[in-house]
């Protein structure tokens, strides 16, 4: 996703066209003493958005193996609408790589300005019920 919306405007952020997988608002409880929300809660629900996803195409139960790129750009708010918009970017025989891009809406005057927060890739792995490895069902 670029920061480049449709008009070319540089620096313009435009939420994805599809639905996010997970959408909170930042509260008092999920901030630090400065009024910003803590990174670990903003992982903490990355790492679920990205399991709806992987849960997905598992069918069924997958659990955390790997995070393999986290990048924070710009910090969350107390009363931010936060979505989390998951995308599946690879398969295994067992692994699905989730990547997930995190979006803040700020209430301004005249309404809610987008900004793009953090991205993150995360892989989950298929487990039966006693929590084994398991391969993909085929699609």
């Amino acid at each position: 996703m670029s920061d480049i919306d449709k008009s070319g405007e540089a620096g313009a952020v435009r939420l994805p066209d599809e639905q996010p997988a997970l959408r909170v608002m930042a509260r008092p409880a999920d901030a630090n003493i400065y009024g910003g929300v803590f990174g670990g809660w903003i992982m903490a629900e990355v790492d679920i958005a990205g399991g709806i996803a992987a849960q997905r195409r598992a069918k069924g139960r997958v659990t955390t193996v790997a995070v393999t790129s986290f990048a924070f750009k710009v910090p969350v708010s107390v009363g931010d609408v936060v979505s989390f918009y998951s995308r599946i970017i690879r398969c295994g025989e067992s692994s699905v790589t989730v990547d997930v891009e995190v979006f803040a809406e700020r209430m301004e005057e005249g309404g809610y300005r987008p900004a793009r927060v953090t991205e993150a890739q995360l892989v989950y792995v298929a487990v039966d019920e006693t929590g084994r490895k398991r391969r993909l069902p085929p699609e």
